[in-house]
């Protein structure tokens, strides 16, 4: 099934300001939030796609790929939905939004679901994002290309499950702040009493203390290691795009969120086509006699060659357009073509019989420069050329 667009999902414009996504984003969380629909999973969807949604919209980077390129330029990874992103995920990553919006936190979310809201509350650890370069070959980006890579980083701990504790169990529940990640201080000002909540300086918000670490990540439930990862690539990317496969970065200290693994793409030269947005351009020198008496030529194409009919009569700097011979669109609007430029060679050096025949040439009034309104100048060329 394919995505909704993100902005008709929070139900914005395409030119809708940070802060009018954010209010968006909270009235939609809001009305599909789980705990006003208790075992609705219409809801629950609707809700993950309003996250997936902000956690796109709201980040400049991402928004402006997604303003160019469409889902296809964030990647095969990006947002929430279909990679296993949890309720506490989405709270973790957002908790910020609700407490702003509702006067507190999860606790005070409309009155709904208290003990268990304000469990959400507690700190996630996150990964870091890891970035790899990857080549392409202007075939590769002609037909999409998946490629394997072995990418070094920390994965999660074996020998504890990720947890940090020795046999995977052996932790408390914080005294500090009796699991729930935070503490609370009451201060008294001349306005009054004033509540404030911070991270538990305990546990770091956690809200559970490892009482036997495991050995081999010293509690932390990570290790160096490394990963083959499969990078699905779309046709028709760029130099210097960026892909993002979600949760393929550095693993997170004991079971949190993994970080994002950034693609970014690069080039390799093509020995004879020169890349130009989704067209393709192509130098040919012919020699004067092939110009003027015409020729069948071959050039080169992404998946070959291709053969060109060069007529009689032929001028220096006609262009000959293969349509559909050049690179796909990202966003599958269509191909590009493949632009052949002829040129006309001019030899440097004569013999005395070449020199001899191109004198009584010179004469002539057929050899006598005669153009017409069909022979554009180099400025017209120009001119029509970037007003494609």
């Amino acid at each position: 099934m394919s995505k909704r667009d993100y902005y008709e999902v929070l139900g914005v414009s395409k030119d809708a300001s940070d802060t009018e996504i954010k209010k968006a984003y909270r009235q939609k969380a809001l009305k599909y939030h789980p705990d006003r629909n208790p075992g609705n999973k219409e809801a629950e969807e609707k809700f993950k796609e309003a996250a997936e949604a902000y956690e796109v919209l709201s980040n400049p980077e991402k928004r402006s790929k997604y303003d160019q390129f469409g889902h296809a330029g964030l990647g095969n990874g990006a947002g929430f939905g279909g990679h296993g992103m949890s309720m506490d995920d989405i709270f973790s990553h957002f908790g910020d939004i609700f407490g702003s919006a509702f006067g507190g936190g999860f606790s005070d979310f409309g009155g709904f679901g208290g003990s268990s809201s304000r469990q959400r509350r507690r700190h996630v650890n996150k990964g870091s994002n890891l970035r790899v370069k990857v080549n392409l070959s202007l075939k590769d980006i002609a037909n999409g290309v998946e490629k394997k890579i072995k990418v070094k980083k920390y994965v999660k701990c074996q020998e504890c499950n990720g947890t940090g504790a020795k046999g995977g169990s052996s932790y408390k529940t914080c005294p500090t702040c009796h699991g729930t990640g935070q503490v609370t201080r009451v201060t008294n000002t001349f306005l009054g009493q004033m509540q404030t909540s911070s991270v538990c300086p305990t546990c770091g918000g956690e809200g559970q203390i490892i009482t036997n670490k495991c050995i081999r990540c010293a509690g932390n439930g990570i290790v160096k290691g490394e990963e083959i990862i499969t990078i699905k690539i779309p046709a028709g990317v760029s130099e210097g795009m960026q892909l993002s496969l979600r949760g393929k970065g550095n693993a997170a200290a004991r079971n949190g969120i993994n970080g994002d693994l950034i693609i970014l793409i690069e080039e390799t030269p093509h020995p004879s086509l020169i890349r130009d947005g989704k067209n393709l351009l192509y130098d040919h020198y012919i020699s004067f006699p092939d110009a003027a008496l015409g020729i069948t030529i071959e050039v080169p194409t992404i998946e070959g060659k291709a053969r060109i009919k060069i007529p009689a009569g032929t001028q220096p700097g006609k262009t000959f357009r293969l349509k559909g011979k050049g690179l796909p669109d990202v966003n599958s609007y269509g191909k590009g073509d493949l632009l052949v430029n002829i040129n006309v060679w001019t030899p440097k050096k004569l013999s005395g019989s070449e020199k001899s025949i191109l004198e009584q040439l010179r004469n002539s009034n057929n050899f006598a420069p005669n153009p017409t309104s069909k022979d554009k100048s180099f400025f017209d060329k120009m001119k029509e050329y970037f007003n494609q």
